[in-house]
């Protein structure tokens, strides 16, 4: 059974890859493992070194500790974050928003337009 700081650390390797629009494979190359080591860290079904935190760090461009904020010092155990409750924290509204960005200002306009009258 994986302990649950291991599980909060890959949750926020996870969460921090989304954000950066890299895949486990390109993780993983810059760090120096295979693809499948990475999904192993992400679940807590491995645990991350101290050396391997600190390149997932650099590749990630965050400070080592950024992998532990949330957790409750005394019993190690996971806060819920606004991370976990909230639904723009989740890989496809990362996605959504990377692509947004990624449209032409112009056409971005018309775009915003849109979905607000969709979601009218």
């Amino acid at each position: 059974m994986a302990n649950p700081i291991d599980i909060h650390v890959g949750k926020r390797i996870r969460h921090q890859r989304w954000l950066k629009g890299l895949t486990q494979q390109e993780l993983g190359d810059r760090c120096g493992v295979k693809f499948q080591q990475v999904q192993k860290y992400e679940t807590g079904g491995n645990r991350v070194s101290a050396s391997r935190l600190w390149d997932i760090s650099l590749a990630l461009d965050v400070h080592v500790s950024f992998f532990f904020e949330g957790l409750d010092k005394p019993a190690g155990k996971a806060l819920k974050t606004v991370a976990d409750e909230s639904p723009l924290a989740g890989k496809e509204a990362i996605d959504l928003v990377r692509n947004y960005y990624a449209i032409p200002e112009r056409s971005r306009e018309h775009v915003f337009s849109l979905a607000k009258a969709l979601a009218a």
